[in-house]
């Protein structure tokens, strides 16, 4: 028995389409309709479309008191868009007509808002990256770089490709580096916590057991002294006002550490020990990527530098990156200055050489970015196995000097000695 099916579809020229087909299952009118070179977006059957409509008014009356899917655009929607734009193109689509498939595709409102004004831009007669440019926020300079070359060179899709497999990439670093510190900074919270009560109410009714005509041991006095401020952090109001001091501290720490000593605070950071690898190594392979993909395209050597420096994650490495750039720019070749710098490996410096002299720049930085990005998840792997057996470590010997500073004026009044 034959059903009857309702579909929207994408014909060859990337004209929509829409109308009925008759045929057995879901399968067979795909099929039916692939022959006549549709490309199905949306397929229901006749029988169930009425119920549907009515589920979707439903929902469009419910939409006004709840929004679904709100909220603000972040990388992954960026990546999906960017993925399924790449797609579409690659199959022939026309860029509009891919925009507009990605649009209603969305459930986001942000994204829905966002696209919506792109694909009014586009439609309006502005380049893609000129509608992209009015999102800034959304869009880095690198994409929007990305975006620029593919329209200048009629080679969109590959460079919506490129910027995927970058996207990508920097996806799997975030989770990566999330995934690294959930478990330590879940230790670090219980531990805290732990040694807060400890410090703040078991051991005062401890120390109470104990014969005040005993002389105490240091150990056991600093710890008193710890316990005396703890209490008092959490019992009197001016701890209460101690507290929010140290909260704001820390807030004016990190906005300083974000604005005017940026520089200084990723200078640090660079030298933390197996930390500071793990972020060189993960910029490395940003730059090399980047720099490829960017040259690649036809971006000249001082524009790709101007974009890649803002992508490396290190204001420190960001301004060697204009140091190197105003080398360049007199006339060094681009290993030279990275090699004078210092903070780039040797194996970057000497592609980047080979590169220059060979005239295939582009080709052997994308290649070593999959070299020093097998590297930056083997340093990220290292961080992991390490990092929270240090911080056990640590809280371990917190604990153990608790314990011997609470213990040793016990053992001393069984064993009838004196303080030290």
């Amino acid at each position: 028995m034959l059903g009857r099916f309702r579909y929207k579809a994408v014909d060859t020229g990337g004209g929509h389409v829409t109308g009925t087909v008759e045929a057995a299952d879901r399968h067979s009118a795909v099929a039916a309709l692939a022959e006549k070179g549709h490309f199905v977006t949306e397929l229901i059957e006749s029988s169930k479309s009425s119920a549907s409509e009515d589920s979707e008014k439903g929902l469009l009356n419910l939409s006004k008191y709840i929004k679904l899917g709100s909220g603000k655009v972040n990388s992954k929607d960026i990546l999906a868009m960017t993925t399924q734009l790449s797609t579409a193109l690659r199959a022939g689509l026309p860029m509009l007509n891919g925009l507009e498939l990605i649009l209603e595709q969305q459930h986001k409102s942000g994204m829905k808002e966002m696209l919506g004004d792109v694909v009014q831009a586009v439609s309006s007669g502005h380049s893609l990256s000129e509608a992209m440019a009015k999102h800034e926020g959304v869009f880095s300079p690198l994409y929007l770089s990305m975006i620029r070359v593919g329209e200048t060179g009629g080679i969109l899709d590959e460079t919506t490709a490129q910027l995927a497999g970058i996207l990508t990439r920097d996806e799997k670093i975030k989770t990566s580096m999330k995934n690294a510190s959930a478990y330590p900074i879940f230790v670090l919270t219980i531990g805290l916590i732990s040694v807060t009560i400890i410090l703040g109410w078991i051991l005062p009714g401890i120390i109470k057991t104990i014969d005040p005509g005993v002389a105490l041991p240091l150990p056991t006095r600093m710890l008193m002294a710890m316990s005396d401020f703890v209490r008092v952090l959490f019992t009197k109001i001016y701890g209460w006002i101690a507290i929010v001091a140290i909260v704001a501290g820390f807030y004016k720490l990190t906005k300083w550490a974000k604005t005017k000593g940026r520089v200084q605070w990723d200078t640090f950071r660079l030298r933390i020990p197996i930390l500071g690898s793990v972020l060189r190594t993960i910029a490395v392979g940003r730059f090399a990527r980047t720099l490829g993909a960017l040259t690649k395209g036809g971006v000249t050597i001082l524009e790709a530098l101007g974009v890649v420096r803002d992508t490396l994650g290190n204001e420190l490495l960001g301004r060697e990156i204009d140091v190197v750039a105003e080398k360049v720019k007199r006339g060094e070749p681009l290993a030279e200055p990275l090699a004078e710098s210092g903070l780039f490996p040797p194996l970057l410096v000497q592609i980047t050489s080979i590169g220059e002299q060979t005239g295939k720049l582009d080709e052997l930085l994308l290649n070593a970015a999959e070299t020093f990005d097998a590297e930056a998840d083997s340093a990220i792997n290292r961080f992991m196995s390490i990092f929270p057996a240090l911080l056990i470590l640590v809280l371990a010997m917190v604990v153990g000097f608790i314990i011997v500073a609470t213990l040793l004026p016990i053992l001393m009044m069984q064993l009838g000695g004196g303080g030290l």
